[in-house]
């Protein structure tokens, strides 16, 4: 193992931060209501933040922007990605409980 993926696991290790560009779609139109962001160049792992710097946060209705800014990413420790997927299993099970009760039940 190596000793960069050894300190990921190491909860007081520090979490290793990675500038890059980011594509960033932004649609408001009657058909759609979207904001993507897509790190360029990274994969991305579970518990992974990604903060974008400098895109806009509104486009008028009616109007699509492709554009292309900076990132940071934040990558998760290795603990941390564990319990994110963990958590991630609970939280699709909620999705199986949603509109399968009857009218009279609510």
């Amino acid at each position: 193992m190596s000793a960069e993926r050894l300190a990921s696991w190491l909860p007081f290790a520090r979490r290793q931060r990675i500038e890059i560009t980011c594509s960033v779609d932004i649609e408001q139109t009657f058909d759609s209501l979207h904001a993507h962001a897509i790190p360029d160049g990274i994969d991305l792992h579970p518990g992974d933040c990604v903060i974008v710097h400098g895109a806009p946060t509104t486009v008028p209705f009616g109007e699509s922007r492709v554009l292309t800014c900076r990132a940071t990413v934040i990558r998760a420790r290795g603990i941390e990605r564990v319990w994110t997927e963990f958590r991630a299993l609970f939280e699709l099970t909620e999705l199986y409980h949603c509109g399968f009760e009857p009218k009279e039940a609510a």
